[in-house]
């Protein structure tokens, strides 16, 4: 899921010597001599790159309680988790290695010694220890308890009725014994691997956190850069950490900026910015620059158009159906078949997306072969046939239908702005409904910009009925976390008891026979893909445009910011 800058002016490259007084360079001239004294392929230090995002971010700088890509970019830089993914999609060690029981319930881990936090502080599991702690704490506000729901007594810490998790046992400052509920399979995966420090979060409240200084104002961690100035909303400075365990980084620092969208192009050719995510309406435009590589990578992210079934109940904690507009399945699958995804895809993404049909990325083992499943191709015959089937009827001659009970029907979609082609491709899907006879507008007349679109869709605004969202998807194909009962980012709020079985059933002790487990989520992509609680659009592919002189930089489908320490500038050619 997805929530980023005005262009800071990189000087040019030109240079006024000073000279002392004894005769000698400046510290800055000495540095800038022997940097071009190195060969031009060979890595050196100094110097800070511009990372532009196309939206502004929300500036919760904390990986608990983050909720966007526009934050995660910070965190990035920033932080450092237990463990991570390599390029192979698989979780690997990273700040702290495990040993699991035979019985895959007991995790020792064993954390690195020497790790330090931005403020000096060593870092102990007892920081993990209370990371996990928070998640689970009734006062979290944050969506990730699913993250931690697995430890033993969680659950009972979650409700208040204890005062400690019992699953989490601190053997020394480097090792942390954690007990889970049952085997899972996925549970490294699944399990939160970022600390939080304890001694800095001291007297704050869990319900407080989200808001703190410590969050949106003095954020710390362990990464290659720190934190040292934040404008809310337009720029985030980092500079080199030097205390970072894995040896300094190259880069002197790191400035994040919020930037129009519309202006990427512009940005990236002066030099304003050295790195971005780039819009789909300015790939073509970017790919032209001489001073530009585009790097493009097939990413973990799924366009979809959501139905709004219900709401979230805040007091029970689970996903309320008491929504009827969208209970007919009909015409859920006559708005699938009356969109021409790849067409639209085609005129407005330059081609950059693959259609889907289910929630697994194409790239997994568990992805449903197309064969087995519904594609809903682009047939608006076959549309306007369900819709005729499910009484869904123009009785008054206007164009439009009527519900089932002869009434007008009128559907409310929500898009967000911050493209060129934003409003014409909107445009586009709602005609691709007229043409079918079904009366759809954009509520409230006009796109919403990023924050305000997300704000009402998580918030169940009653006049968000129909919505053009972007899912990001964990490497693993268990739909936790996104399609339970219990999920707050469940934003369709569609749940079913049989959805709820197979997904329990994924991550049984039964699917460590990755086979058996496979035929499970074949089954729940096949009741998805029948059901349609939303319209798959799309998978999206990431797009990334990086100055030339910025060397180091590569990317996968997780992320476009991997091993920043290892970034560098080349001065000369």
């Amino acid at each position: 899921m997805s929530k980023q800058l005005i262009g800071r002016l990189m000087l040019p490259l030109i240079f006024v010597v000073a000279l002392s007084s004894c005769g000698g360079s400046s510290p800055s001239v000495q540095s800038y001599i022997e940097r071009l004294s190195k060969s031009a392929d060979e890595p050196v230090k100094g110097g800070t790159v511009t990372f532009g995002y196309p939206s502004a971010f929300q500036g919760i700088f904390e990986p608990a309680f983050f909720e966007g890509e526009d934050d995660a970019n910070v965190l990035e830089f920033t932080t450092e988790a237990m463990f991570t993914v390599d390029d192979e999609l698989s979780t690997v060690p990273n700040l702290a290695t495990w040993q699991e029981s035979e019985d895959h319930t007991v995790f020792t881990f064993t954390l690195k010694p020497g790790v330090r936090w931005h403020n000096g502080d060593e870092l102990t599991v007892e920081d993990w220890k209370f990371a996990l702690e928070t998640i689970a704490s009734p006062e979290y506000t944050g969506s990730r308890y699913y993250s931690v729901e697995m430890i033993k007594g969680a659950e009972a810490y979650h409700q208040g009725k204890a005062k400690s998790i019992t699953g989490l046992k601190v053997l020394d400052p480097y090792t942390l014994r954690v007990t889970m509920n049952s085997a899972q399979v996925n549970l490294i995966d699944n399990l939160w691997a970022y600390p939080m420090n304890k001694r800095y979060f001291e007297g704050v409240a869990v319900k407080d956190m989200a808001d703190s200084d410590q969050v949106r104002k003095r954020p710390i961690g362990t990464g290659p850069f720190k934190i040292t100035e934040i404008v809310p909303g337009e720029r985030v400075e980092m500079e080199r950490f030097n205390e970072y365990y894995k040896g300094s980084a190259l880069l002197d620092g790191v400035t994040y900026k919020t930037v129009d969208s519309k202006k990427m192009t512009a940005l990236l050719e002066a030099g304003s910015i050295d790195m971005g995510a780039v819009p789909r309406d300015a790939y073509q435009a970017v790919g032209q620059l001489d001073n530009v590589e585009v790097m493009t990578a097939p990413g973990l992210s799924l366009e979809y158009i959501g139905f709004k079934f219900g709401r979230w109940d805040e007091e029970r904690g689970q996903v309320v159906m008491d929504n009827p507009k969208f209970r007919d399945k009909r015409l859920r699958k006559a708005m699938y078949y009356a969109l021409d995804r790849q067409g639209i895809i085609d005129r407005f993404s330059y081609g950059l997306g693959t259609l889907t049909e289910t929630p697994v990325p194409s790239s997994s083992w568990a992805k449903i072969p197309d064969g087995e499943i519904d594609t809903y191709p682009y047939l608006p015959d076959k549309a306007r046939s369900l819709l005729d089937e499910a009484g869904y009827l123009d009785q008054d001659g206007d164009g439009f239908r009527e519900d089932p009970g002869g009434g007008k029907f009128i559907i409310h979609y929500d898009a967000m702005s911050g493209t060129k082609t934003a409003e014409a491709r909107t445009e586009a899907i709602l005609q691709n409904w007229r043409d079918v006879g079904l009366d759809v507008r954009l509520n409230g007349g006009s796109l919403k910009e990023l924050n305000v679109f997300y704000e009402a869709v998580e918030e169940d605004d009653p006049s968000v009925e129909l919505f053009n969202g972007v899912w990001g998807l964990a490497i693993d194909p268990d739909p936790t976390g996104l399609w339970r009962a219990k999920d707050p980012w469940n934003y369709p709020r569609w749940t079913s008891e049989r959805s709820e079985e197979l997904i329990r059933e994924g991550i049984s002790l039964k699917a460590y026979d990755k086979d058996y487990r496979k035929q499970i989520y074949y089954e729940w992509q096949k009741l998805i893909n029948d059901e349609v609680p939303m319209i798959f659009f799309s998978e999206r592919s990431s797009i990334t445009a990086v100055n030339k002189r910025l060397q180091g930089v590569t990317t996968n489908a997780v992320s476009s910011i991997i091993d920043p320490q290892s970034w560098w500038i080349k001065t000369n050619d």
